[in-house]
Order: structure tokens, then C-alpha cells, then sequence
């Protein structure tokens, strides 16, 4: 008998800021393993909150987040580390590390000693540069990549975590076409193994080309949850981003979204007398 147990699961999860902002707002939902999922919402909606709330970088409100059914409320960042990796949406500081150091600080986790990495933890993360294409770049310090180069070393440092749930905030937003599609193709490739991977990105049709799963946020509060061809219509693009848009399908299927004008900006130029 199947194990029904999601992999991950959010019941009544709030985010509360000391200034009296409420950033996530009673946020249930479930994610099954082996799935691509897509968080889609305009800037300031909470996708980032929500997400540091589930690696609890951030303190929760109220709430819980369980992973494979247990709640990590009360784990310690170590325990976290091992079910849970995150992919920032870009590496502050580098501190001067080369690619093989940043990736081999994903190992941290499940180091025995406190310095020194075994041979296994080596050999890992020499596998994984080669699976992400950035094996010839491992003695290169992390800040002299291109941020496409910059993006893989990081999804590689939070696989070799061997992570339940990976959590990937804005993987595209600096990055050309030819690299979206390529960082895409890799998350879309490691979710065929038990793991699930959480892409919070704005590029919606990338989205709904890649992801099993989208859940749709507007003011902290998830509006839709669904496959990504049957929640995104022209209709919750205008309800969520107050933008007026179309949506379609090119000749292969493939659903796009194409703004054609954002509603409160053109209404204020009809008003003007510009429209």
C-alpha cells in the first residue's frame, strides 16, 4: 500500500512582523514527492517569507511545517539541513570561495568532524560539478562566474545536501534565455527522484512549461492551487497582478502569457486624456 504521507505539508502557516505586517497569511497546502512546483505571485505577495518560514530562517507566527510528517518547528538548523536546501535568489557574499568550496559546504550537514571532509563527501561533489557542468570551473572563486555559472553552483550545493524538499527563490531573474531554460531543464530533471523541489520565479510561462504544480499567492494568501494549465488564465493574471494579459497556447500546446497592460496605470492615462 502506498505511503500517503505528503512530503511537504502547511497547516495554517502566518508570518507576523513586529511592525504589525502580516507577510503570510494562514497558508495550508501539500506537495507529493517527486514534483516540480512553481510559486507564482507579484513582488511583496510573501513567496520568499513563506519559504524562509518552511526552512525556518524565519520564526513563523503560528502554524507548522512537516516534512515527510514530522514537524520541523523544533529542529535544530543541522536537522533542517538534511530534509531541507535552500537556492537563494543570489549569494550576498562569497567570502572568496572557490565553486568546489561553496559546493562542499553543502556536505556540512554530514560532516563527523568538525574540519574535515571524507573521501565519500569529495567524491560526491566532484560527481555533482560534472553533473552541473561546472566540473572545469571548481578551483574558480564563486564571484568570477557568470551568473548562469553562479546559479548551477548553487542548485549543486543544495543537492549534494540530499535534500527531501529544495527550496529555489527567483533561479531565473538575472539570467538570458538560453539559461533560464537550462537551469529549468536541471530542476526539472532532479525532481524524477523522491525529491520535490519549490521554485518561487515571475517568468509564469516558464513556469507553467516546467511545473507539475502551481500555487498562485496574492497578499500573503494562496488564490489557486493546480496544474499550471488549469489555474493560469487571463482571468487570475488581472485578479493577482492587476495586469491585463493574454492567455495562450503556442503549436506544440505550450502555455504562454503575454501582458498586454497594467489596468490602474492605463485607466489614470485615460483619465489624463493620454488614451
Amino acid at each position: 500500500m502506498r505511503d500517503e504521507t505528503p512530503l511537504l505539508e502547511l497547516r495554517g502557516l502566518n508570518k507576523v512582523y513586529d511592525n504589525g505586517f502580516h507577510a503570510v497569511k494562514d497558508v495550508s497546502f501539500k506537495i507529493e514527492p517527486g514534483m516540480l512546483i512553481g510559486l507564482i505571485g507579484p513582488n511583496g505577495c510573501g513567496k520568499s517569507t513563506m519559504m524562509k518560514c518552511i526552512n525556518r530562517l524565519h520564526k513563523s507566527t503560528s502554524g507548522d511545517v512537516l516534512v515527510d510528517g514530522v514537524s520541523v518547528m523544533d529542529k535544530k538548523p543541522g536537522e533542517i539541513a538534511k530534509v531541507i536546501a535552500s537556492v537563494p535568489a543570489e549569494m550576498k557574499a562569497s567570502f572568496g570561495l572557490t565553486v568546489f568550496e561553496t559546493v562542499m559546504l553543502g556536505r556540512y550537514p554530514y560532516l563527523k568532524n568538525i574540519w574535515w571532509e571524507t573521501e565519500q563527501d569529495e567524491s560526491m561533489v566532484l560527481d555533482t560539478l560534472k553533473k552541473f557542468g561546472v566540473y572545469h570551473l571548481r578551483d574558480r572563486p564563486l564571484n568570477m562566474l557568470s551568473s548562469g555559472e553562479r546559479q548551477r553552483a548553487l542548485i549543486a550545493k543544495a543537492y549534494v545536501q540530499e535534500p527531501r524538499l529544495m527550496l529555489v527563490d527567483e533561479p531565473t531573474s538575472h539570467l538570458d534565455m538560453r539559461y533560464k531554460l537550462e537551469v529549468m531543464e536541471y530542476l526539472y530533471a532532479m525532481v524524477k527522484t523522491d525529491m520535490s523541489i519549490l521554485v518561487a520565479e515571475h517568468d509564469i510561462s516558464l513556469m507553467a512549461r516546467y511545473c507539475d504544480l502551481c500555487i498562485i499567492m496574492k497578499a500573503g494568501e494562496i488564490v489557486a492551487v493546480g496544474p499550471p494549465k488549469e489555474v493560469i488564465t487571463s482571468e487570475l493574471i488581472e485578479s493577482v497582478y492587476g495586469v491585463s494579459a493574454t492567455v495562450g497556447y503556442d503549436h506544440e500546446g505550450e502555455l504562454f502569457v503575454l501582458p498586454k497592460r497594467f489596468r490602474a496605470e492605463a485607466d489614470s492615462a485615460r483619465d489624463d486624456g493620454f488614451l
